[in-house]
């Protein structure tokens, strides 16, 4: 069985099952979206909840296998070449386990460099710009007396929901037909937009009905629900 504590961070989050993938994590937008693809996957996981009210995100263990002090991480103990495996960033992480199982990305060249760019296109300008969205509309910014700030993330944050619809014109999923790592990677965000940031009015959501058909199936599937609520806050 692999030693996994030769990672400091499991000094901080014991393994009880080291034979599993470790995830640390929150169940925030970019957490969710590794939790989803394990219970899409059915690979074993083990999860631990990284808490953010008392800064876990900033010890030690933690950056010892992120230094950007960001959720979502993972330990895989069966690696490439069978040896173990740390990875942070959400999007090389959800790659990480298409390519590992073969699964929720397509098989051709062509089609897996879709897949990618439409997780780049979250990672580079739906997840930075829908977060400061949240930042100014329900957090700290909203007490800003000048709207500016605001409503510039508006604009981008409208701008980038058109753009999605556009792409879903037609298309059952962000590939098409078929449900994929892209799809993993953005409706995270884009239900944490209309839900927990309250902004659905303020960017129009209604606006986007390819795009809430979209998000009403997404929520909808099993793994998903599942996903959404690991780990288990406590």
């Amino acid at each position: 069985m692999t030693d996994l504590t030769v990672f400091p961070i499991t000094k901080k989050w014991p393994a009880a099952h080291p034979e599993r993938i470790q995830l640390y994590s929150l169940p925030t937008p970019n957490g969710v979206k590794v939790s989803i693809m394990l219970e899409e996957t059915g690979l074993p996981y083990e999860p631990h909840l990284v808490r953010f009210d008392t800064n876990d995100q900033m010890t030690p263990e933690f950056m010892s296998l992120n230094p950007n002090n960001k959720i979502p991480a993972i330990i895989d103990p069966n690696g490439p070449d069978g040896k173990p495996l740390p990875l942070f960033e959400s999007g090389a992480i959800l790659i990480y386990l298409a390519d590992k199982t073969g699964q929720l990305i397509p098989q051709d060249a062509s089609g897996r460099y879709e897949a990618i760019q439409w997780v780049m296109f979250q990672m580079g300008g739906i997840g930075p710009m829908f977060g400061q969205l949240g930042f100014f509309h329900k957090f700290a910014g909203k007490e800003y007396e000048d709207k500016r700030p605001r409503d510039r993330y508006v604009a981008e944050s409208k701008r980038l929901l058109g753009v999605l619809e556009q792409r879903l014109e037609g298309r059952e999923w962000m590939l098409g037909d078929q449900y994929s790592i892209a799809d993993i990677a953005t409706f995270p965000w884009v239900r944490n937009l209309v839900g927990f940031y309250e902004a659905g009015d303020l960017v129009g959501i209604q606006d986007f009905p390819n795009v809430r058909r979209a998000l009403a199936a997404f929520v909808a599937r099993p793994a998903v629900v599942r996903g959404l609520d690991s780990p288990k806050r406590v």
